[in-house]
């Protein structure tokens, strides 16, 4: 199982660790926050909308067409209830040169095979435990 590390920067900001690279995650000032960065909810969003963009510029480059320009837009609401949720994400691809009817249903194809995407649709389980805290000597 691959890991990754999060650590508490302070107040709500953390550091992400994925293997050599950092992601600071915080809350905007109007939730109390520094705004150092995005939200864990944003970061989920994020992660979506690139993976939809990578498997999108993956069918670009291999039908010929070009890539350099893609863009992925993700608008998405919280749900109005309890637990706190993302209930709708809406991603809108934007290619870099115009397609034909059977090179946008290629694409969309592409995208909606996503692995986050597919991580959505049959959930994965998640665990939570409690270690003990690392004492100091």
């Amino acid at each position: 199982m691959r890991e990754m590390l999060v650590v508490h920067r302070e107040d709500d900001a953390f550091a992400v660790l994925v293997r050599d690279h950092v992601i600071h995650v915080d809350q905007p000032y109007s939730a109390g926050g520094a705004d150092t960065g995005p939200t864990p909810v944003e970061l989920f969003v994020a992660s979506l909308a690139a993976c939809a963009a990578h498997y999108a510029r993956r069918y670009l480059t291999r039908h010929g067409l070009p890539a350099t320009g893609l863009e992925v837009t993700a608008g998405f609401a919280m749900g109005p209830s309890v637990p706190a949720r993302v209930s709708r994400v809406d991603l809108r691809l934007r290619p870099p040169a115009r397609l034909s009817d059977a090179q946008v249903a290629g694409m969309m194809a592409a995208v909606e095979r996503c692995t986050v995407h597919n991580s959505l649709l049959d959930p994965p389980r998640v665990g939570v435990s409690l270690e003990s805290p690392v004492r100091a000597a």
